[in-house]
């Protein structure tokens, strides 16, 4: 009898104990329910075409030939989940990038790869290849076949040849993946959290940078994306943080340094933990540069509040001192190497219980850290606060109110329109702080808003040079083999990816990038593609047309029109390329308009006369209506040429320019 209520009770206990956890479990549906995606196009005045177009347009680099009829198919909300998950077969970008032998490669890995020439120099006579007493005695070419062997041998290699790749990775990428949202969104927070390779120190680590912090982080919490940029040694070395420290008052008078040297000298081989750590401190303190604001102003007026967010000089300085310490793990032979020292003398564990921190290559170093008490937007950091700190306050940053509002601007303006509407920034700064600045929340926020929808916000953005590159290889189907080719247009377009200086990023705006002479240098481009004159690039315009060649050069300009431009109205763009079909000498002309145009001159008056010039010889040609004379096409161009000049110029007109 005891037994059977024994076993009841039991049987009891367990149907409640799975009663609870399926009451009480939040499954997947329940979240699917809490981002539902609904997208209210239709009540906006666009139909399913439209807006699959308009999707494409934002969340992509350009759509491929057919791919709005593929998203029509999937259903446009289930599209854009895919999307956000990122998880599509890359089957193809992985065969593209596949050659690539220096994409994986670690901090620690480049550093020793891709040495500089004075450190090549220097590790040679080290290992004996170069005489230290005698190398004036060698010729240059015996120095130079001697480093040529031992570069060989050692697997060294040239530092341009990293950046080729990360550079081509990039272009392969954006053209290629399967999962275009998580390429467009690590263009975005690159940019936004910008490293330059104009700085020599950031050369080697920009690729870990891009793979290992950006590009897990695009769609999560934006308080761990802002901990791991923090985090990164390409962003510490970008804006000096590695190198600042507090203050060090003990030292500051002559007596005092030459007891502390004393002090050095005698303890230096010390076995004792602390003595070691004394003297790190002192010959730390003896090359300390001091503080250094630079890293600070940045994380606050780019990364997190803005401009207008309410902090002072004052909160700049103190945020400053919290981040002193925070610097690169000595993983090479040039950077921090009494703290190396210290480390491999002491231990990694025994330097945690004295206050360091390692995540990687990041360290932590409590020995340059300011212990003080500081102040920032008025809270107070007691003394002796050491790295928790620091992670406090970046995590105050990345939930305060004005970086919510900042954040969720630029993202607007980024996927909407360069003057966003206000209702539509609440909305998406109220999800932020709502979702503990869960991006992905803020996104789905944004897309299922009408004013994303809305007529006034359809292909109102201008493309940057990448993006005008890579959408076109994207809408004539075009095969990369040499990417970057394509990376030297976008240059002479203004857009050297990776390469600007300033913390800013590139901007975000029409005017930056649409001036008189850049739209010269986007016709040529477009005429450059389409003629098959970029190397390593080949596109078969027929092959867009199922091999049908058109009839005549109407109803190719017709064909090509609704190809690489769907969903357009038609009428006015045809109106306004018909000029250009049958203009002699139209490249030619191009090419001398631009040359005419300096590099350094800014007036867009003055660019502006030379592309009306331009136009201007093209509009007093006999043949400008748009019934032309079709027999002087056909004599004139072969059905290539035509075709060429047809798309080149579709290419590159301001129709095309437009997301």
């Amino acid at each position: 009898m005891e037994r059977r209520k024994l076993l009841l009770l039991i049987s009891r206990s367990i149907v409640a104990v799975l009663f609870l956890s399926f009451v009480l479990k939040p499954n997947a549906n329940s979240l699917i329910n809490e981002d539902k995606i609904n997208f209210p196009y239709k009540s906006q005045g666009l139909s399913d075409r439209q807006a699959a177009a308009h999707l494409l347009s934002r969340f992509t680099y350009g759509a491929t030939p057919g791919q709005i009829d593929e998203v029509l198919k999937i259903g446009l909300e289930k599209w854009f989940q895919l999307q956000l998950e990122g998880k599509l077969n890359e089957d193809t970008l992985t065969q593209h990038l596949s050659k690539y032998e220096f994409l994986n490669l670690s901090n620690e890995e480049a550093d020793k790869m891709f040495p500089k020439p004075a450190q090549v120099l220097k590790m040679a006579i080290e290992d004996g290849i170069i005489p230290r007493d005698s190398i004036s005695l060698l010729s240059r070419d015996e120095v130079k076949s001697r480093i040529k062997s031992y570069v060989a041998d050692k697997n060294i290699h040239n530092q341009r040849e990293l950046v080729r790749q990360f550079v081509n990775q990039r272009i392969l990428r954006a053209r290629y993946s399967s999962n275009q949202l998580q390429e467009v969104l690590t263009g975005f927070w690159f940019n936004h959290f910008n490293v330059s390779l104009t700085k020599p120190q950031v050369i080697l680590l920009a690729p870990a940078y891009e793979r290992d912090v950006i590009r897990p982080n695009v769609t999560g919490k934006f308080g761990d994306l802002l901990l791991a940029t923090a985090q990164s040694p390409a962003m510490l070395m970008y804006l000096d943080n590695a190198s600042s420290s507090g203050d060090m008052e003990s030292v500051s008078n002559t007596q005092n340094r030459e007891r502390f040297q004393r002090f050095i000298e005698r303890n230096q081989n010390s076995t004792d933990s602390a003595t070691l750590l004394k003297v790190e401190k002192l010959k730390n303190a003896r090359k300390n540069k001091g503080l250094n604001e630079n890293f600070a102003r940045e994380l606050m007026e780019l990364h997190t509040l803005g401009v207008d967010g309410g902090y002072t000089q004052s909160d700049v300085t103190q945020t400053a001192r919290i981040l002193t310490g925070w610097g690169l793990y000595p993983y090479d032979q040039r950077y921090a190497q009494g703290t190396k020292k210290l480390i491999e003398s002491i231990g990694e564990e025994k330097l945690k219980e004295s206050g360091f921190v390692r995540n990687g290559d990041f360290l932590f170093a409590i020995n340059r850290h300011d212990i003080k008490e500081k102040k920032v937007l008025g809270k107070t950091y007691p003394a002796n606060g050491g790295y928790s700190e620091g992670v406090d306050l970046l995590n105050m940053l990345a939930h305060h109110t004005s970086t919510a509002k900042f954040i969720s601007k630029k993202l607007a303006v980024y996927f909407v329109s360069d003057n966003p509407p206000q209702s539509l920034i609440n909305k998406m700064t109220k999800t932020f702080l709502d979702r503990d600045g869960d991006i992905k929340a803020v996104l789905i926020t944004m897309v299922t808003a009408p004013e994303f929808w809305s007529i006034g916000a359809v292909r109102q953005k201008t493309k940057s040079p990448f993006e005008l590159v890579v959408s076109a290889t994207r809408a004539l189907d075009s095969d990369i083999d040499a990417p970057f080719q394509l990376f030297l247009k976008m240059d002479k377009m203004g857009q050297k990816i990776y390469y600007y200086q300033a913390p800013t990023g590139f901007p975000d705006n029409a005017t930056y990038w649409v001036n008189a002479g850049a739209l010269l240098n986007r016709m040529n481009f477009g005429l450059d593609i389409a003629s098959g004159k970029i190397r390593g690039t080949y596109t078969d315009l027929l092959k867009l047309n199922q091999y049908h060649e058109p009839e005549n050069a109407t109803a190719a300009l017709i064909t090509y029109v609704s190809i690489l431009l769907p969903e357009r109205e038609m009428g006015p763009t045809i109106k306004r390329l018909s000029p250009f079909l049958t203009t002699p000498g139209l490249k030619e002309k191009l090419a001398i308009a631009t040359q005419s145009s300096s590099p350094n001159q800014n007036s867009m008056i003055d660019s502006k006369k030379k592309m009306m010039n331009v136009e201007d010889e093209i509009v007093s040609d006999d043949s400008l209506d748009i019934d032309f004379n079709e027999n002087k096409m056909k004599s004139a161009l072969s059905i290539e040429n035509m075709l060429a000049q047809i798309v080149g110029i579709i290419i590159g007109s301001p129709e095309f320019q437009r997301k």
